[in-house]
């Protein structure tokens, strides 16, 4: 991706186009061009094609492009996920078992990460994004979280119980929206958790949790298969006042 961005480049700067010019001619933002051209955006093929007729390049752009795909797949872009995730405008997080790691409490991560401190403390200081301890603006960060973990114990009784609190308290914040997704009936969801950055460009990258490793891509038909499945949750869940009653009630009946 990277060699096909450096040539792209080079044969844009050998006519004398902008980068400006290659975003009006394709509908897209002079930003997307640019991690285009260095590497950290996928091109689709239809952008390709409408570049290589801007460039008179006789296919040679639309050759390159197809040396990156195996039976019409794209090759898969691994992006540095922490990077994406502080530079995103908006994250949308959908969670079917657990509480998402960005609104966890120290004690309910050294649960689930078999009380390993270090990775305890990198899990913790990613939550300076959202909670404005970083120095920009933090994302937008809309949780979907399943019925069904309010239930699930992790720890103690008394780790979920503050767990759970903690993530009312969070919900508070003018930026952080809890919903939670009613268990009954099936759904995409139900294949595991993902994560939608959508960055100041309105380009967007999703992180795939898998049992083997995460995922990290901007491929628009991972993107579209995700948009659908958020729809569906988004369907499911209650609304920011009737999720925060229905935890509350989860603590009392439950882990109180």
């Amino acid at each position: 991706m990277i060699a096909f961005g450096g040539q792209m480049r080079r044969m844009r700067e050998g006519k004398m186009i902008t980068q400006q010019s290659i975003a009006d001619h394709t509908n897209i933002s002079k930003g997307q061009v640019s991690r285009i051209e260095n590497g950290t955006r996928r091109a689709t093929r239809s952008f390709v094609e409408a570049v290589d007729r801007l460039l008179e390049s006789d296919g040679a752009l639309i050759k390159l492009w197809a040396d990156l795909n195996r039976n019409g797949h794209p090759v898969p872009i691994w992006f540095d996920w922490p990077k994406v995730e502080t530079d995103a405008a908006t994250l949308v997080s959908w969670e079917p078992t657990l509480i998402a790691g960005l609104v966890q409490t120290p004690a309910y991560a050294s649960a689930l990460l078999n009380g390993n401190q270090e990775a305890v403390e990198a899990r913790l200081s990613r939550q300076g994004i959202i909670t404005g301890n970083v120095e920009r603006v933090p994302p937008n960060l809309v949780l979907l979280v399943d019925e069904q973990a309010l239930y699930r114990p992790v720890g103690t009784s008394e780790t979920t119980r503050e767990q759970l609190e903690h993530l009312i308290e969070m919900s508070m914040l003018p930026n952080i929206t809890v919903q939670v997704v009613l268990a009954s009936g099936e759904h995409d969801g139900n294949m595991g958790a993902f994560v939608i950055a959508t960055m100041d460009d309105r380009s967007e990258v999703a992180y795939i949790e898998t049992a083997i490793r995460a995922i990290t891509t901007d491929d628009p038909t991972d993107l579209s298969m995700l948009t659908r499945t958020l729809i569906a949750l988004r369907s499911r869940a209650l609304t920011e006042d009737m999720s925060r009653d229905l935890i509350g009630k989860v603590i009392q009946q439950r882990w109180t």
